[in-house]
């Protein structure tokens, strides 16, 4: 439904003095304060008012002060018939002025009820209002009429040009508002993101390295009670203690990447087949720094494959390849399959359903399964 332009408020932001300089509204304050001290200096030397005439031009003064600072108010809160009602009153208090001979002090109040209530209400009330003011001014205005015609008509303006800039600073003021609730909305959701992939590191590193030596603590605990070897029970204390390790070291690596202190990944995967018995790695395409988020996923999946090949098939030939593409990053991990190692139930290992939800977080894939004699992961990973 389209809005009635002619009752239509300026908006509160353009009635308020919000937007405007702290500097800007002193100047304006001093330099109304001045000009109305002048006036009234002037008028009340000039004026042959004596006695009570002097008491009732300070009562109207008073008055007039609060009946501006009234309209001005009610003007804000968009309450018309209250604003409506204070211009009359000032109204009355020009006319009475120029009763008392008080003309330049009326023709004053007449010319800024005109540009106020151009500048303050809706045009359906603004118009009228204005009209009456300046109409008045018109015919009490000794000017010749050509003269009080262009005042009239400027004042009009005047007020009209006053309340487009109020508007427009209004306006600026609603977007900057904005502005800064929708940064406030992106810093906070920048904030759950990264408090979400704190988590997501943390329990990738923690959780299953937890789990895993709490299986072999577990099978020690069993053999203990069962009495078996001193060898078979250290076996498993030994293989617990090196799962503790590899977490600790790769919660480290974790906490470095979230600090943005990542090894360039080419010397990572080196040092990976380095640590876990040699395999083969080739990398293509342009080599270029990756997001810290599909820097670090790249290596969990490249750990989790590696480990799964150590675990379920010690021995197998491991062939690396890392695929620097225009759009998209690819790591292929492959092996060319062995017997089951001792280990291929024990549980240990990040998980491969853990690594395709980090993919797809990513906008990425994961695909993982047999390739001909051994198994082959892949990850592809968008940049």
């Amino acid at each position: 439904m389209t809005e009635n332009v002619w009752m239509l408020w300026p908006s509160r932001e353009a009635l308020s003095r919000a937007g405007v300089h702290r500097a800007r509204r002193t100047l304006a304050g001093a330099g109304r304060i001045f000009a109305v001290g002048i006036l009234l200096a002037t008028t009340f030397m000039d004026s042959d008012l004596h006695g009570w005439g002097v008491a009732g031009a300070v009562l109207g003064v008073l008055v007039g002060g609060l009946g501006v600072w009234g309209f001005w108010r009610v003007t804000l809160e968009h309450r018309l018939l209250p604003s409506l009602g204070l211009l009359v009153l000032l109204f009355a208090i020009a006319t009475v002025a120029e009763g008392a001979g008080l003309r330049v002090p009326a023709l004053v109040v007449w010319c800024a009820c005109a540009v106020s209530a151009m500048e303050r209400l809706p045009l359906a009330a603004a118009l009228p209002a204005s009209a009456v003011a300046l109409g008045t001014y018109a015919a009490v205005n000794n000017d010749a009429w050509l003269t009080t015609l262009a005042m009239t008509t400027g004042l009009a303006l005047a007020g009209y040009v006053l309340r487009l800039d109020a508007e427009a600073r209004g306006s600026a003021q609603r977007l900057l508002v904005q502005e800064r609730a929708a940064r406030a909305a992106e810093a906070e959701s920048a904030a759950l993101a990264e408090r979400a992939r704190i988590a997501r590191e943390i329990h990738d590193v923690l959780a299953h390295s937890l789990s895993a030596q709490l299986v072999h603590l577990e099978a020690a605990r069993l053999l203990i009670e069962r009495g078996a070897e001193r060898d078979q029970v250290l076996d498993r204390v030994v293989a617990a203690r090196g799962m503790a390790r590899e977490g600790l070291a790769e919660t480290r690596q974790a906490l470095s990447a979230l600090r943005g202190e990542l090894s360039p990944l080419e010397e990572f995967l080196s040092e990976l087949v380095a640590d876990t018995g040699g395999a083969d790695v080739t990398v293509t395409g342009e080599r270029r720094p990756l997001p810290a988020e599909a820097s670090q996923a790249l290596r969990r999946v490249a750990q989790e494959a590696l480990t799964n090949v150590r675990k379920h098939a010690p021995g197998a030939k491991t062939r690396i390849r890392l695929d620097y593409g225009e759009h998209e990053v690819t790591l292929n991990v492959r092996d060319s399959g062995a017997p089951p190692g001792e280990f291929t139930h024990s549980g240990a290992g990040y998980g491969l359903l853990g690594m395709r939800e980090r993919a797809e977080l990513l906008g990425g894939s994961l695909e993982a399964g047999p390739y001909e004699e051994g198994f082959v992961v892949m990850l592809k990973v968008p940049v």
